[in-house]
């Protein structure tokens, strides 16, 4: 019997599925060297340590896609955007514009909810660097392609950065949806309708960004605000 779309059940058997993921050696290895080997600040935590899935409203309007998990974030709490300084930047806008019940996101026991939102990464795992390779991107897109099938009510696709951005195109098109040529070049503020989805780029919260004024409190809300919209008119 096929799942129904939204469905939770559904989303937290993929949830499961991704957990146990093992396909890049690299990534396997460097995660869980990550755990092995902690910064003092968090020393003898229990890490994660494995692939980390999406996580949200299950009839999400809004989809939010960033980079991969952090080494000592997501990888260590196992929640996407929970633990390091791009979840709090990510999560306080979303609870500026109304998509979070609360600005912090510490761990996966904390509260959290999200409303008409769903957070994932492009690749699961951390990568050494914060840079994953493209066979590790392409190994890890079937994962990205399923959350939005299951999510069939999204239609705004927020972007967090390039690489984000360039791997949403890539689940539209694996999905049947045509990337329009030329193809839409990433932009912070920058939209592209391609099929039910209207994809709108965003610079990434990274702290690179936001310790240079690269990406402000009111850049960030500016583009959540604006997928709100998207997602309420259709």
């Amino acid at each position: 019997m096929m799942a129904a779309m939204g469905d939770p059940r559904a989303l937290s058997a993929l949830a499961d599925q991704i957990s146990r993921c093992r396909l890049c050696r690299r990534l396997v290895e460097w995660r869980e060297e990550a755990a092995a080997h902690p910064p003092r600040r968090h020393t003898g935590e229990r890490y994660w340590a494995r692939p980390v899935p999406g996580f949200g409203d299950p009839h999400a309007g809004i989809f939010v896609v960033g980079l991969a998990p952090a080494a000592h974030g997501g990888n260590r709490t196992g929640r996407i955007f929970t633990g390091d300084r791009s979840g709090d930047w990510l999560y306080a806008s979303m609870h500026r514009v109304g998509l979070a019940n609360q600005p912090t996101s510490d761990h996966r026991d904390d509260g959290l909810r999200l409303q008409g939102a769903y957070v994932a990464a492009a690749v699961k795992c951390a990568p050494p660097a914060n840079r994953p390779t493209p066979q590790e991107r392409d190994t890890c897109l079937p994962y990205l392609v399923r959350e939005l099938e299951l999510l069939d009510r999204v239609r705004a696709v927020v972007a967090l950065g390039s690489f984000a951005w360039d791997a949403a195109l890539r689940a539209f098109a694996a999905a049947g949806h045509p990337v329009p040529r030329p193809r839409p070049r990433f932009g912070h503020g920058t939209e592209a309708p391609i099929g039910p989805y209207t994809l709108v780029g965003s610079y990434h919260p990274s702290q690179q960004n936001t310790f240079t004024g690269v990406l402000t409190e009111d850049m960030l809300d500016a583009v959540l605000a604006r997928a709100v919209a998207i997602a309420e008119r259709t």
